[in-house]
């Protein structure tokens, strides 16, 4: 399929939708009514009456697909945000499922296959999604389906980008060549030429094709760039801009508007978002009260065993640096003997102010448990980033580039570093690393993964 047959792929998409739309409908049906799993189905409507359903729900679910973008060309985007709107897709359109079948007065439409049905289209139209998206990379990497570019500028910031579209061919985008005014014609860069000056854009449309021009300019040539633009949108010739700045934007960039002048966000953070912080905030005070009911076993004869393990008190409460930068008291198991000053270093596996029964607690992560009431206290989130004693963090902001990052967010009592290995006494820039790209990349699917992922390394790297 050429770049020419875009419309085609839409189509092909609508088809491939309306075709999994249809599987999953029968697939619940026929777990409901054809096996035992959700019980009898002997007096659930036959498939015909359920058939009847098909129509509406091809075409909300289309229109919603359309909606939210998934009939756009997803060249540059992850795969993950695409799941993410293929599930906001399933929860409106079920969502709009329900409410007509209420407003029609049809109460025979079985819940179970309501239920199954919403399972289904979310996963099948996520396989059918990745399987395309594979397939076009596939015929993309052949020279099929691919846009013609041409790259207004070939100083550094033009090299860069042609190596980028190099080493991801998969993208589809194949460069025909460069226009620059410093450069000699038929010189190469990133193995693509120099095929004129900049006053030779006109032509150069007229005479080749051109899908779309990225213009990798200096902005301080802003006059030469409006002059630039001007002239692809006489052509209808696409333009993008990639700004010499660009090492200062964030893995997502987000751009605000204040009247008509737009202002870049440094580093998007998804849980500035009003509503995210809500929901986030939510589902921390609920899992905290499930946690404390949960271990509150655990919980009392662990404060007996550290209380007569040593003298001292239970609860062991020390300074922490949290969102914003605020310092609040961490509860913790006393783990260790009581000391007359703190120190400022790392726990190690063998060290001698451990108690016995700290050096267990501490092992299976039971001395973290008292947490869950920094949860309450709003102190804390369930996941996020581990917060750090103020000694440290002073010594690691000028140490470590963009270590301050991690505190425009709660801190955690598990997080995205903790599970890929990096806790305790272990590398704090791959630590940051990580703590940086949950900062930025968060959202609930992200959370429930580091969740349950807590469990697989609940034993490792524990002092």
């Amino acid at each position: 399929m050429i770049r020419e047959n875009q419309r085609l792929l839409n189509i092909l998409q609508i088809i491939l939708d309306a075709v999994v739309l249809t599987l999953a409908l029968y697939f619940a049906w026929y777990i409901r009514v054809k096996t035992d799993l959700l019980g009898p189905g002997f007096d659930v409507w036959g498939i015909p009456q359920y058939a009847t359903s098909l129509l509406f729900i091809i075409i909300s679910y289309t229109i919603l697909n359309y909606f939210f973008g998934l009939y756009n060309p997803q060249r540059t985007d992850k795969i993950s945000s695409e799941i993410k709107q293929i599930l906001k897709v399933n929860v409106i359109g079920m969502l709009l499922l329900i409410t007509t079948l209420y407003i029609i007065e049809v109460s025979d439409y079985s819940r179970y296959i309501l239920a199954m049905f919403a399972i289904f289209s979310t996963m099948f139209m996520t396989i059918e999604r990745v399987i395309l998206r594979n397939v076009l990379r596939y015929v993309r990497g052949k020279g099929y389906n691919v846009q013609f570019i041409l790259v207004i500028g070939a100083g550094e910031l033009g090299e860069k980008f042609a190596n980028k579209i190099k080493k991801n061919y998969y993208i589809g985008y194949n460069i025909i060549g460069f226009l620059d005014d410093n450069i000699s014609k038929g010189q190469k860069i990133a193995d693509s030429e120099i095929i004129g000056q900049i006053k030779d854009l006109e032509r150069t449309i007229l005479t080749r094709t051109v899908d779309m021009a990225i213009i990798t300019l200096s902005s301080r040539h802003y006059e030469l760039i409006e002059d630039i633009v001007n002239t692809l949108e006489k052509f209808g010739v696409k333009a993008e801009i990639v700004p010499d700045f660009y090492r200062y934007f964030p893995a997502k960039p987000y751009i605000d508007m204040i009247d008509d002048i737009p202002v870049i966000n440094i580093r998007y953070v998804p849980l500035d978002n009003n509503l995210n912080k809500i929901l986030k905030r939510i589902s921390d005070i609920i899992l905290a009260i499930l946690g404390i009911i949960v271990t509150s076993p655990i919980l009392l004869v662990t404060a007996i065993l550290v209380k007569h393990s040593s003298p001292g008190p239970v609860i062991y409460k020390q300074k922490r640096v949290g969102c914003n930068r605020k310092e609040f008291d961490i509860y913790k198991f006393r783990s260790m003997r009581v000391q007359d000053c703190e120190e400022f270093k790392w726990t190690k596996e063998d060290d001698p102010r451990k108690t016995k029964i700290g050096a267990f607690i501490r092992r299976t992560n039971i001395d973290e448990l008292p947490q869950f009431f920094n949860i309450l206290k709003g102190d804390m989130s369930l996941i996020g980033p581990r917060p750090e004693r103020p000694y440290f963090v002073d010594k690691f902001r000028d140490e470590i580039p963009k270590y301050m990052i991690k505190h425009h967010v709660r801190p955690g009592m598990t997080g995205y570093a903790q599970i890929n290995g990096y806790r305790g006494n272990t590398s704090i820039k791959k630590r940051i690393d990580h703590d940086i790209f949950y900062v930025e990349n968060w959202n609930f699917l992200l959370d429930v993964k580091i969740f349950f992922m807590t469990f697989k390394s609940f034993f490792k790297n524990a002092y």
